[in-house]
């Protein structure tokens, strides 16, 4: 029998359980510090350590392997340093240049807009004040998952991003986890595929 959770991934932590290098254990924090969880779990893509949010795990390889493809949406609100303009909203929205393992890149087209500020809880350490100039925020949503695609992409368009947090993969919302919180399910819940 699988097991399947949905975890809220702090920042600072790294998606994954252990590490062998003995600089990185004192250095770094790691999955199995949150939760119990089933040997052989797995993270389903990553979240970089300064990202937070919705992160999904399984013990299923093939299920792992389906949702990673491009055809689920990945959402992810982020704040950005400065008031972002209708024409890099437009640009991401289209597709920018980034660098991909030292190679040049242009990203598959989204969905970017505006949206207030979330209410989450405040980041610890917490993310620079407005004595150091005006902050907004966006939700894009992406069908790759490049390394750091969402900050390279809003750097690419001059807003770079402060705090990113994904809130949903396909169907499967954060919702209500509280950061550091772990829930085992039965199933991913609306994993259902992006139509063409």
């Amino acid at each position: 029998m699988h097991h399947h959770y949905i975890l809220h991934k702090p920042y600072g932590f790294l998606s994954q359980f252990i590490t062998h290098a003995q600089r990185q254990k004192k250095k770094h924090r790691f999955l199995g510090e949150l939760y119990n969880f089933a040997e052989g779990t797995m993270s389903i893509g990553r979240l970089d350590r300064a990202s937070e949010g919705l992160l999904l795990l399984t013990t299923d390889g093939k299920v792992s392997h389906e949702i990673t493809g491009k055809k689920y949406e990945k959402e992810y609100y982020a704040q950005l340093d400065g008031v972002i303009t209708d024409e890099a909203l437009e640009q991401l929205r289209k597709g920018v240049d980034i660098t991909v393992d030292g190679h040049a890149y242009t990203t598959l087209p989204g969905l970017a807009k505006r949206i207030d500020p979330p209410g989450f809880e405040a980041r610890q350490p917490p993310v620079r004040d407005d004595r150091h100039g005006p902050t907004s925020w966006i939700s894009i949503i992406i069908r790759e998952g490049k390394f750091r695609q969402v900050r390279k992409m809003t750097a690419a368009v001059g807003f770079p991003t402060l705090r990113l947090v994904r809130v949903r993969v396909a169907g499967v919302w954060l919702g209500d986890l509280r950061r550091g919180e772990v829930r085992e399910v039965q199933q991913f819940d609306g994993v259902t595929e992006v139509q063409e």
